[in-house]
Formats: C-alpha cells, sequence, structure tokens
C-alpha cells in the first residue's frame, strides 16, 4: 500500500487494486478530518467524495483529461492526489492550498471557482475548444444536486449533449444543498434513485445524454466501473451518483446542514471549538425578521440556498413558517420572485451574501428596479470584514449596486440604525431599497435614530476638516478625530448612511472646509467617495477618497489590507493634517 506522503501525482495511485483503493479512500478521509477539525472548511462536501476523488483521478488522465468541479468546495481530496498532499498532512502547512480549485496551485485546477452551477458551461467551452483544435481528451463535470438546480446549470445541461462529442457530467447526489434542496427536480431525482436508475421518466435521458446510475456512490469499485464505461465516449454521459455526504464522521452525517462548512470542532463529537457568545449582526436580522413576520403575515424573508448565512437556522425557519422561502441556489430566481411579490402585495426581503447577490444583477437592475418594486435586501458579509477567499470578496457591492438607478443603497454604522433601516425600507418606502450589513463587531449606541435616511448624520461637530466614514468606519473616523483633536485640530465627523446619493444640504455646509476625506468599506471606484467628489467638483475642498484598491484579494489579512490602503486611524488622522 502506497505512503500518503508518496503521493505526489495522480499516476502513483494508477496500479492500486480496488481493495487498496478503498483502504486510501480510507486514509484520505481520516487525514482530512483531522485537518478539518483542526482548521475549519467544507466538511460534508469533501467527506461524502472521497471515494468520488478518488475513481476519478484513478481512471481519467488529468491534467490532461479535463476536470471542473462545481462550487470546488469539495475539490480537497483531488488537490491531495494532485500533488498538494502536505497542506493536509502537516498542519504548518495547512494553509499552502485554498478552500476551491487555484490554477495558481496546480495545473490540475482549471478554474477559480467559488460560486455555483457554473461547471457544465464551463466544461463545455473546454470540449468545444478541444473539438475545433482537433485534440483527443475526456472532458468531466463534477456537479451536485444542489447546484444542479441553478438557473446557469441548467442551461449547460441543456446546450451539451448538442455538441454531439465527448462529454461527461458526473452528478453527485447527496440529496442535499448548503440546507435542505428546494424544488420539483429533487423529487425526480428521488424517483431516479428509488427505481435505482431505471425510471423511464429521464430528465438527463430526455435531454440526450446516456444515463449510468450509481446506487453506492461512496464505493469505489462502483465508481470506477462507471467511470470506465463513460471514459473516451464520442457522446454526452450523465453519471448519477448516490452518496452521503458527510460520509464517514457520524456528527455530520447526523447533522448535515451544520456540517457543509465548520469552523475547526472536535472530531470526538463535532461541538464547535472556541464559540462566541456575542450577539451578532446576523442574530440581530433574524430576530427582527421574526418579529416583523410575526406581526404581519405579507413579510415574507427569502434566501437563495444560505438560510444559515442570514441566521435562519432550522428551528428559525420552522418558527416562520410559510413566510420563509428558500429557492435554493438560484439568486436570480429569488429576486425576480422578490420582485413578484412586491407586484403581488406582498413585503418581500431578500437576505442574501454580498458576494451571492452580484448574479443577480441584472434582476435588480430590470426586474425590481426598472419596475419601482417594493423590495428589500439585505446585504450580508459585505465590506473587508466578510469572507478573504477570492471567489466570495464582498466589497465590491457598494460600486454594483448603489449605481443602478432607482435603489437606495444604506448602510448603517450600528444595530440601532441597522433595525431601522429595515423598518423604513418595509414601512416607509415604495421602492427598492439594500440594507447592508455591517461588518465587524456589533456596535451599539443609546442616541436615537434619525430616520430620514436620506440625509447624512453629522456625529461630531467641527470645522475646516471633515470625515464622511460609512458603517464600521465611522467607529474608525471617531478614534482618527481623537487623534486630531489631541493635536488641536476639531474635524467634524459624519455618517453618511445613504451611499447611493448626496446629501446636498450637508456637503454644503462643507465648502468653506479645507479638506473632506471620505471613508467607505469597499472599493473606491464607484464608491460613495467619488459621488461626494464629483459633487465638490472646482469647489476648493480638497477630497481624499478611501477605500479599498479595485482589486481580487485572496485569504488576506485584514489589519494589512486596512494599512495599505490607508484605513487605520492614524492614517486618517495623517491625511487630515
Amino acid at each position: 500500500m502506497i505512503d500518503l506522503k508518496d503521493i505526489h501525482s495522480p499516476k502513483d495511485i494508477k496500479n492500486l487494486t480496488t481493495g487498496e483503493l478503498t483502504t486510501l479512500s480510507g486514509e484520505l478521509r481520516k487525514v482530512l478530518l483531522d485537518k478539518l477539525a483542526a482548521h475549519g472548511g467544507h466538511v460534508g462536501p469533501n467527506l461524502g467524495v472521497v471515494e468520488a476523488a478518488v475513481a476519478l483521478h484513478y481512471v481519467f488522465n488529468a491534467p490532461e483529461d479535463k476536470i471542473v468541479f462545481d462550487v470546488s468546495h469539495q475539490s480537497y481530496v483531488h488537490k491531495m492526489l494532485t500533488g498538494r498532499i502536505g497542506a493536509f498532512l502537516d498542519p504548518k502547512h495547512y494553509n499552502d492550498v485554498t478552500g476551491y480549485t487555484c490554477p495558481r496551485e496546480s495545473d490540475y485546477d482549471l478554474f477559480e471557482i467559488g460560486h455555483t452551477s457554473t461547471s457544465i458551461s464551463l466544461a463545455t467551452g473546454l470540449a468545444k475548444a478541444r473539438d475545433l483544435k482537433g485534440e483527443k481528451y475526456n472532458v468531466v463535470a463534477f456537479i451536485g444536486d444542489a447546484s444542479l438546480g441553478g438557473g446557469e446549470a441548467l442551461e449547460g445541461l441543456d446546450y451539451a449533449p448538442e455538441l454531439g462529442t465527448n462529454f461527461i457530467v458526473v452528478l453527485n447526489d447527496n440529496q442535499m444543498s448548503i440546507a435542505e434542496n428546494h424544488g420539483a427536480l429533487y423529487d425526480h431525482l428521488t424517483a431516479l434513485r428509488e427505481s435505482k436508475g431505471t425510471s423511464e421518466n429521464n430528465i438527463f435521458k430526455a435531454l440526450g445524454y446516456d444515463y449510468i446510475y450509481v446506487r453506492d456512490g461512496n464505493d469505489v469499485a462502483s465508481l470506477v466501473k462507471a467511470y470506465e464505461k463513460a471514459k473516451d465516449a464520442d457522446h454526452a454521459v450523465l453519471i448519477h451518483i448516490n452518496t452521503m455526504k458527510g460520509n464517514g464522521f457520524a456528527p455530520a452525517e447526523a447533522n448535515k446542514e451544520r456540517f457543509h462548512y465548520s469552523a475547526p470542532f472536535s472530531e470526538t463529537d463535532g461541538a464547535l471549538l472556541n464559540v462566541s457568545s456575542q450577539k451578532s449582526y446576523t442574530d440581530i436580522f433574524t430576530e427582527h425578521m421574526l418579529k416583523r413576520m410575526g406581526a404581519d403575515g405579507n413579510v415574507v424573508t427569502l434566501t437563495a440556498g444560505t438560510p444559515g448565512a442570514i441566521g435562519f437556522t432550522p428551528d428559525k425557519r420552522h418558527i416562520a413558517g410559510k413566510q420563509f422561502v428558500d429557492v435554493g441556489i438560484c439568486e436570480q430566481d429569488a429576486v425576480a420572485m422578490a420582485a413578484g411579490l412586491a407586484k403581488g402585495g406582498a413585503k418581500p426581503v431578500f437576505g442574501v451574501m454580498a458576494t451571492f447577490v452580484q448574479r443577480a444583477y441584472d434582476q435588480l437592475s430590470h426586474d425590481v428596479s426598472i419596475n419601482c418594486l417594493h423590495v428589500t435586501v439585505v446585504d450580508f458579509g459585505g465590506g473587508v470584514f466578510g469572507i478573504p477567499d477570492m471567489t466570495h470578496l464582498g466589497f465590491f457591492d457598494i460600486s454594483m449596486i448603489s449605481n443602478i438607478p432607482g435603489i437606495k443603497f444604506l448602510a448603517p454604522a450600528t444595530k440601532e440604525e441597522y433595525v431601522a433601516m429595515i423598518d423604513y425600507a418595509l414601512d416607509s418606502c415604495d421602492g427598492p431599497v439594500v440594507v447592508r450589513t455591517p461588518g465587524g463587531g456589533v456596535v451599539s449606541t443609546d442616541v436615537p435614530v434619525n430616520t430620514d435616511f436620506n440625509r447624512y448624520d453629522i456625529v461630531e461637530q467641527g470645522a475646516d476638516v471633515a470625515i464622511i466614514a460609512e458603517g464600521p468606519f465611522l467607529q474608525t473616523a471617531k478614534q482618527a478625530a481623537g487623534i486630531l483633536r489631541g493635536k488641536g485640530i476639531n474635524p467634524t465627523v459624519i455618517n453618511p448612511r445613504i451611499l447611493s446619493s448626496v446629501d446636498s444640504e450637508t456637503l454644503d455646509g462643507l465648502r468653506n472646509y479645507r479638506k473632506v476625506i471620505t471613508v467607505e468599506d469597499g472599493i473606491v471606484d464607484g464608491g460613495f467617495g467619488q459621488k461626494v467628489a464629483a459633487y465638490f467638483g472646482s469647489s476648493p475642498v480638497q477630497v481624499i477618497c478611501l477605500g479599498l484598491k479595485k482589486e481580487f484579494l485572496d485569504r488576506y489579512n485584514v489589519g494589512e489590507v486596512l494599512k495599505a490602503n490607508s484605513l487605520t486611524p492614524e492614517q486618517i488622522a495623517a491625511l487630515a493634517e
């Protein structure tokens, strides 16, 4: 049997017997679990496809054969078999690899991928390029059942057989999204599983695929047999494998939603380590929405497959009942459905991670804003304090959304403003409103909230220099102001609150100032600071716009990024002098 340290490429497992592949899978699962427990990561998705990944690399000849993982959060074993085993064996090297496929790491990884439903479309492009160049190799799209429900996946699934050439889809059916699956498609997959793949009603056959069913998708021998049957086919083949999410770790098998992604945990019972008791903005959102839904049957909270990310754990979903809607991992559908709900007289609130709302940009613009519909979007994970992975960055949301005509983009700086803005969006606006959940820890104040959110809020009145800082950077601005007052400079500190327009009256009051510094938790290009600078135009006021550089960062250190972009209190104070 091969020593795991000696696996440098898939070639190192090609001569193993089926029994040895099974043993290898068990060893890889143990190493994988050790790292996940200590480091955190996507637990269930990776434990569930250990055998599927081993069989893929046993049968196919990557990187000559092209394997595209959907979302790619289940690619850990793929990485272990393609020269990166050290990043799983040695804790000192745990951070050497990302949690997603990454071409910067290896030629075996074809794309930087972190969003869902893309693999089939990407693979169709690879297959077309191969055929245009007269080359011969297999193209494999590895996609989960949850991702299959996304619009792009269905579009790719529909088109791929038209290529009339080698194209293989491996459908990893673990009967789960991040939470439970939603949609009639999953009843169809259930019928296929219950019939052991023999049901005459088969959408994949209807679309032109040669269909192969694997009842035990965690059995290496069965997978190898299915993959070998599909390998080098001259037409489209779909291999439907029935797997167990979290396979091999009892707590993950029993609580699949909880272990989709996890911070470090105990390998004994799965209990989280270093749990914080502090209430988060996610907790505040959920509590407030349950209160609003309880008081008004027309208020509906929507999610697109990420209920836990917005605080709606199973118990909270049970309380909300029919007033909570999960459309599956389909942001476009969620926003368009919210538009329909608003048109029908309901009050929809779509909770969504900032990185995923960009997937529904057209629906926000075309379906919601053009029609001036009363839709509320609550944006989570925006800004520098959000998810630091390159594929999940949330700091483009201000420039992206706030420039859509008709949308009010609000950025609270405190818990009280956050709740008040959600109520304002539900009760006082006729058109669309985006409320951005603040990054960092919860800030609370006893100061009454001015609910005229079209106006800026002057937090500290001074003269000569103004710092206009939104969201979590309001506290940074206050610290900078304290430094300046120690040097005899008395700055005005302003909380802008609305980032999609400027408060001309407040800005007109600054025209005799020497400097105005804007600070935002997003990229400077297209942000609110540039709106302020444009308003002052040719006036003598010097406007300095601070924020993030327009770039894709990956697994960054927040403190380092703040310093690199002059966003610390000391740096802001120095610029204001």
